[in-house]
């Protein structure tokens, strides 16, 4: 009677694969349980461990501790791992020696020669993979079928050279791509077809690779122009996507997603370029027919996609290639003003054009969004131009010059060609943004970004309409007053209307610098303005920083209308820091508090760069600044203030010194010294275990390390002596007190100072020794250093040893 063999599989498989396939998920198996093993006696080898000292006895008088126990070290790679390397790298320097032995070094072989070894070695390393999958050495024959394609690429070049020499070589190389790809995978299919392990994944893939070639090459081949061979790349897309959506086997999904995805961006790429090179209808309507082409391709894919998560990027890269085809067109037959507004015009029409699925609405949105994005970037410098065109005429008017106020709000050669139709863009989009965005949690942020395009089409208005200067003044103005009435009477986005009054304020300010009369009347209504909306309390912070801004601005206006020189002017913007610290103290909204003191720290900043060209005003203006950094300290939840009140203080004591042209270091490190080592004192006695390091060491170092510094360069011996003197008194002062940083800088400096003095010294003992001690003595005092190492080391294994034998 014959013997049923009862055929097994994997615990949870519902069917039996074929052969090969049930081989390779074994094989997996078998890996996953051999790294599984591994991981579990590592912890075992733990738990003993753990449990062996736990369970030691412990010395009486010792107290009991845990060392943290050592995890058992892992290899660092697995053994599969190190083969398919060790395989890979053999390849690749078969790969390397076989080009070598083909291009460069054929010895002495003839033409018959040559050919016949390079052949006979190709159908051997393509034969040997079916010997060795039969002894279940798939790895390795993965490692030769890739050797053995690379060696049939080198048999096509030699081909080439022997037989085809005057063969063209573009037509030449399509051909042999095609024959390639179709041997690869010729060869690929048969070695799947063996029995026994699974075949090497790569010829079938590196098949599909290599096709990628022979129509782009064969289009360049047949003299075909641009749009020739960006079809022939497009037919290549879709030949790719086609093999992506029918084979289930996934390397060569894979590598046919891949090649589509980029053939179908290459030549939807280019058919774009072409289209935006065209010079005529006739062109732009060659160009079109390529991006529908691409978009007939991507939508196709989007239509037979696997899911519905994979239809929204091909849904958006044909609706993209639809709007280029259509703008195209229009393009032709528009003048060039009117360009980006027919892509727009195209990008809206598909929200209202398409209908289907959610997926392809998505696609369709989102391809919609990019082209209203890209709109309004194309018009963005043109609200740049408006916001600083008008500082262009800031040092002619100032300068006295004759100034035209309507040259603010004319175009000039700085105005982009197509400004004329940037409102109509942004307008557009404002509207879109406000009418086609119905979901509740994006519908707020969709309505405040139509108000900011809105604002900004306002922006350009005057200057796109040559309006009369007066007139665009009055239109920013207002709009400027009806946005912060707006916000001072709605509790919906209060902080973004007043954003974008601060945005018409910037516009309207960089306008009024055309007229030197009607800069300080702008900036003194915008201050009042904003300090009326900050009033109010609704988006009381932005309001206040604006107010405090406008109001530095105005003081800088008002001391150039006067004549004044930017020194004085500094003192003039002063009173906005003073103003910012006594808003401050008296607000009690947090946000609102650190944008007022932030406001005011610019205004800071620009006062002290005004008066860095006078050190004595300089000096006086830094004062200011350190009491009014005081004031602020004074409160409770600002004590760090004090620290910059310090800094400004010493920086002005610096600044007045070097306009006295004092040359003595001390002169301006004692002047940080002393506070520092005041304040030091007072926190150790509020705080005696406060380190010395934190309370003396940056007051000591201040001083310490410049006059050491300068000592070292100083030629007489009065700054040596003084520094010595000063630092043995801090050395005996450390130890005294037992105080570390004392000791350890004042030692430092005597040690460094005194060897300093010695130094002429030291040179003329080096002189006297022969060349060869001083790396003798390094040497030794190396070898020194080593044996005391090593002796620590032994005697703490030794002690480690005897705690080990105790019981």
């Amino acid at each position: 009677m014959p013997r049923v063999v009862t055929r097994t599989t994997l615990p949870g498989m519902t069917h039996f694969p074929p052969p090969a396939e049930e081989l390779r998920l074994l094989d997996t198996e078998l890996r996953q349980l051999e790294l599984r093993r591994a991981q579990l006696l590592a912890r075992r080898a733990w738990l003993v461990a753990a449990l062996q000292q736990a369970a030691a006895p412990v010395a009486p008088g010792w107290p009991s501790r845990s060392a943290p126990a050592v995890p058992a070290r892992r290899p660092e790679a697995t053994a599969p791992g190190v083969q398919n390397v060790l395989l890979l790298l053999g390849g690749v320097l078969l790969t390397v020696a076989a080009m070598v032995f083909t291009l460069v070094s054929w010895g002495h072989l003839g033409i018959a020669g040559r050919s016949a070894v390079l052949g006979a070695v190709t159908l051997a390393v393509l034969g040997a993979p079916v010997a060795l999958l039969r002894r279940g050495l798939r790895s390795t024959a993965e490692s030769l079928a890739g050797l053995g394609l690379a060696l049939t690429v080198l048999d096509a070049y030699a081909l080439y050279e022997v037989a085809f020499g005057a063969a063209d070589g573009t037509a030449y190389a399509a051909g042999a791509s095609a024959a390639l790809a179709a041997v690869w995978a010729a060869y690929g299919t048969a070695l799947a077809a063996l029995p026994g392990p699974a075949a090497p994944r790569l010829p079938r893939p590196a098949a599909l690779t290599v096709a990628q070639l022979v129509l782009p090459l064969w289009a360049v081949a047949a003299g075909g122009g641009s749009h020739s061979v960006t079809a022939a790349v497009l037919l290549t897309a879709a030949f790719d996507a086609a093999v992506a959506l029918r084979v289930t086997w996934r390397p060569v999904r894979t590598v046919a997603l891949v090649c589509a995805c980029a053939a179908g961006g290459w030549g939807a790429l280019a058919a774009a370029g072409l289209s935006l090179a065209a010079d005529g209808p006739g062109a732009a309507g060659r160009a079109a027919a390529l991006l529908v082409l691409a978009a007939a391709i991507s939508l196709g894919a989007a239509r037979f996609a696997p899911g519905p998560a994979f239809a929204t990027g091909p849904t958006l890269a044909g609706a993209l290639c639809a709007v280029a085809a259509a703008g195209g067109v229009l393009r032709a037959w528009t003048p060039g003003d009117w360009t980006v507004p027919g892509y727009l015009a195209c990008g809206i029409a598909l929200l209202a054009a398409v209908r289907g699925p959610e997926e392809v609405r998505r696609g369709v949105a989102w391809a919609s969004g990019l082209v209203q994005a890209g709109a309004v970037l194309w018009a963005a410098p043109a609200v740049g131009v408006t916001l600083l065109g008008s500082a262009a005429w800031l040092g002619r008017v100032w300068s006295g010059a004759p100034a035209d106020a309507r040259a603010a709000v004319t175009m000039d050669a700085s105005w982009p060609p197509y400004a004329v139709t940037a409102p109509l863009l942004l307008a557009a989009v404002a509207v879109v943004l406000a009418t086609a965005v119905r979901d509740g949690e994006w519908r707020a942020q969709a309505r405040t970004a139509s108000l900011g395009l809105l604002l900004a089409a306002l922006i350009v208005v005057p200057t796109a309409l040559e309006l009369p200067y007066a007139v665009g003044l009055f239109v920013l103005g207002a709009t400027v007053a009806a946005l912060l009435a707006s916000a001072a009477r709605t509790t919906v986005g209060p902080w973004a209307i007043a954003a974008s009054a601060l945005l018409v304020s910037l516009a309207l300010a960089l306008l009024s610098l055309a007229a030197q009369a009607a800069t300080p009347t702008v900036l003194a209504t915008l201050t009042a303005l904003f300090a009326g909306a900050a009033w109010r309390g609704r988006a009381a912070a932005v309001s206040a920083g604006a107010s405090l801004g406008w109001a530095t601005a105005l003081a800088v206006a008002v001391g150039a209308a006067s004549g004044w020189r930017p020194e004085h002017i500094a003192l003039l913007v002063l009173v906005v820091p003073a103003a910012a610290a006594l808003v401050a103290w008296r607000t009690a909204d947090p946000v609102t508090t650190v944008v007022v003191e932030v406001v005011g720290a610019g205004a800071t900043v620009a006062a002290v760069g005004l008066a860095v060209s006078d050190p004595p005003l300089l000096a006086l203006v830094l004062a200011m600044c350190a009491v009014v950094a005081a004031a602020t300290a004074v409160r409770p939840d600002r004590r760090r203030v004090g620290y910059a009140a310090a800094v400004l203080s010493v920086l002005a004591s610096w600044v007045r010194l070097a306009s006295w042209q004092v040359g003595v270091t001390e002169a301006y490190t004692l002047v940080a010294t002393v506070p520092a080592l005041f304040v030091g004192m007072t926190r150790r006695r509020r705080d005696p275990e406060a380190s010395s390091w934190t309370a003396y060491g940056p007051g000591l170092a201040a001083t310490l390390v410049p006059s050491l510094a300068a000592a070292w360069s100083d030629q007489g011996w009065i700054r040596p002596l003084l520094l010595g003197a000063s630092a043995l008194l801090l050395t005996l002062l450390g130890a005294r007190h037992r105080l570390q940083a004392p000791l350890v800088l004042g030692g430092s400096v005597l040690t460094l100072d005194a060897l300093h003095e010695l130094a002429p010294y030291l040179v003329q003992v080096s002189d006297a020794l022969p060349r060869w001690a001083p790396p003798a003595l390094a040497g030794l005092l190396l070898l020194v250093l080593g044996a005391t190492y090593e002796r620590r080391l032994r005697d703490v294994r030794r002690v480690r040893d005897v705690l080990g034998r105790m019981h």
